[in-house]
């Protein structure tokens, strides 16, 4: 033990007696830069425990040019990296002279909850923390190419593989939001060069983070993310996570079906349940714009008295109990609404024709329910505001 002891006493009185001249020939080995040692991208987002530095990227210096690093593992008591130091005669740079904030000298994002980016501050490799919101946008991704030779799978810029026609599968083509009996039943009837979007990252971000593709949506976000986008079309904003927030209740409103002998009551109902459910739980992040689901259908009810012969009657009860709920909050129109009984114009889906423009500093929430059937059924409207705690 006591041999030891004065083994590391040496050890650190020869990495002091070295270190002047180090300092004068170290700039004939300068030390690496941040981005020489990533494990990914900066701007990419990654969460507590994801590796952010490479350690094979990490170089080795001789030990003469840096003895201060031999000072740092005895100090560390990190003996097996002064023990190669010393019989290779080089030294690996200290992975916190590279890194600051959120990682630590392992080289993994530590500190904090939430999506973070990995970020270059003061020539350090550091993590910038989430705010209070992230949110980014819909964006097909993945696509399918009919050729020759079958089904070319293309992410981003890049061909990933080309499948035969009777190999597509749900375990050789992206299926999230088309099935694999879909796309078999596109290809039948497309021709060479068409292409099918077969999935969809979120880029565009509101804190300039990269894009996050489809693969890695559900690990950083987690699934309730995922399946919000599966709903909703491409294009629109997606909140990908929040702080602690307080729902606060700005608006609401209310309606009901009523009786019209002239149209298919039965089918007025459905409509406005329908109604209610493509808007119900639909975010809108500040200074942006949204529709309802895209996974929400309508019935056709008979009209005689316009050109296409049917309207989707029922949709303007539940329309008027939103319009009424985002005017008590002091939102505008919604696009494709107007004023008056008949709330929807005419040739605007009632899901995804309709936009809602969120003008406030924080996200909003539309909740929409029903209670009761038929033509005393009411639809009822909150419009939540989500306030950091």
């Amino acid at each position: 033990m006591g041999n030891s002891k004065i083994n590391i006493a040496i050890l650190i009185l020869l990495a002091l007696a070295m270190y002047p001249f180090g300092n004068i020939v170290g700039s004939y080995c300068p030390q690496q830069g941040p981005t020489d040692i990533t494990a990914l991208s900066v701007g990419d987002t990654v969460i507590a425990g994801t590796q952010v530095t490479d350690d094979s990227k990490i170089r080795k210096v001789p030990l003469l040019y840096h003895p201060e690093y031999l000072g740092y593992y005895i100090s560390n008591m990190e003996f097996l990296d002064v023990i190669d130091a010393v019989v290779t005669g080089t030294v690996k740079t200290p992975t916190d002279q590279l890194t600051s904030t959120g990682i630590s000298k392992e080289g993994a994002a530590q500190g904090f909850s939430g999506p973070g980016i990995l970020a270059v501050t003061d020539n350090k490799l550091t993590v910038t923390y989430p705010g209070n919101f992230v949110y980014g946008y819909k964006t097909p991704y993945t696509f399918g190419v009919k050729t020759n030779d079958g089904l070319k799978i293309i992410e981003g810029k890049n061909t990933i593989k080309v499948v035969a026609y009777d190999q597509i599968n749900n375990g050789t083509v992206p299926h999230n939001y088309v099935s694999a009996s879909a796309v078999k039943e596109w290809y039948k009837s497309a021709s060479n060069g068409d292409s099918i979007t077969l999935d969809y990252a979120i880029s565009k971000f509101n804190d300039g983070r990269n894009l996050v593709a489809p693969g890695n949506i559900e690990s950083l976000f987690g699934s309730d993310v995922l399946n919000y986008m599966k709903a909703y079309p491409a294009g629109l904003p997606i909140l990908a996570y929040n702080s602690s927030v307080t729902q606060k209740v700005i608006g609401t409103g209310a309606d009901t079906v009523g009786y019209y002998a002239e149209y298919d009551n039965a089918k007025r109902a459905y409509n406005a349940h329908s109604f209610a459910v493509a808007w119900n739980g639909t975010i809108i992040p500040p200074h942006t714009t949204s529709s309802g689901k895209e996974t929400v259908g309508f019935e056709r009810v008979s009209d005689p008295t316009v050109s296409a012969g049917w309207v989707t009657h029922g949709v303007c009860p539940a329309a008027r109990s939103l319009r009424g709920a985002l005017f008590n909050a002091g939102l505008g129109l919604p696009v494709g609404m107007q004023s008056g009984e008949y709330a929807v114009k005419l040739g605007y889906n009632p899901a995804t024709g309709i936009t809602v423009t969120n003008t406030k500093d924080y996200p909003i929430k539309i909740v929409m329910w029903t209670e009761g059937s038929g033509t005393s059924m009411n639809i009822y409207t909150k419009v939540i505001e989500l306030v950091p705690n």
